[in-house]
């Protein structure tokens, strides 16, 4: 028997394909990450079968118990919305599965990354899908500076109360998309430079929120001027010129050490 990945609206309805739902309706247990909610897209096409809450906080303990399961009855897993795995749970499962042996099947459908993607207007031969951004901290600042130097489309998840933060600390000349409640009544793309979007969502921002990056704004910097100005603006900020010609180099290309010694000989 096989577990089978099963993607679910991201909130039309409608959108739910017959494949999934032939899958939901031969199921004989689904993992879902909220019971509630699951339950009701099930009563909505007139689908009853056991539920399992399968989430964040259990998956790791009960992913081997799930694929045991999976050995001899037909398991569907689902998460809120869109499809397992991308940011949501299921990874433990699906790796369990596979080691004992357990056939995995994967339908396609629908994606809030996929959806914001195409919507964007962006180019799309070069694409980076990096779930939500990490709120602070260096991990933070890598993540930002490696958006300022790859010429890749970037594609984030973001709450609607640091949505105007993320906005303002991309590089204002950034060509971004904000796709807001994705295929819900109230949907809304947004499309301009990070300074633009900036602006427009300065207010109380509700709803599901994809964010659509184009990359690569400071990878056109060329002059090695440009660069030791730049490193300049991080002494201002408190940085040691060591470090301050080291970031300012990672993000452009630059060597470090012709960066620093134009910044200490200036």
């Amino acid at each position: 028997m096989p577990l089978v990945v099963v993607p679910t609206p991201i909130g039309n309805l409608e959108d739910i394909t017959l494949r999934a739902l032939r899958a939901l309706r031969e199921a004989d247990l689904v993992a879902c990450e909220d019971t509630r909610r699951t339950g009701r897209l099930l009563a909505h096409y007139e689908i009853k079968k056991p539920l399992l809450a399968y989430h964040e906080h259990n998956e790791e303990r009960l992913a081997p118990e799930l694929a045991e399961k999976a050995r001899a009855s037909r398991v569907a897993l689902v998460t809120d919305a869109g499809t397992p795995l991308v940011s949501d749970p299921g990874y433990r499962l699906l790796r369990a599965c596979i080691e004992v042996g357990v056939e995995v099947e994967v339908l396609p459908g629908p994606s809030a990354p996929i959806t914001a993607l195409v919507a964007s207007g962006l180019p799309t031969d070069a694409v980076v899908f990096l779930g939500f951004p990490p709120r602070k901290g260096r991990e933070r600042e890598e993540v930002l500076e490696r958006v300022e130097r790859e010429e890749a489309t970037f594609v984030f998840f973001e709450s609607p109360h640091r949505l105007a933060k993320m906005l303002k600390t991309l590089p204002a000349e950034a060509p971004v998309a904000v796709c807001r409640e994705l295929t819900k009544l109230h949907e809304e793309v947004f499309r301009g430079t990070a300074g633009e979007a900036a602006g427009h969502f300065s207010g109380n921002v509700r709803g599901e929120i994809v964010l659509v990056v184009r990359g690569g704004a400071m990878a056109k910097v060329a002059s090695l001027e440009e660069v030791v100005e730049r490193a300049r603006e991080y002494v201002a900020e408190g940085e040691s010129p060591s470090r301050a010609a080291a970031r300012a180099a990672r993000k452009t290309g630059r060597r470090r050490g012709e960066v620093y010694d134009r910044l200490v000989g200036s």
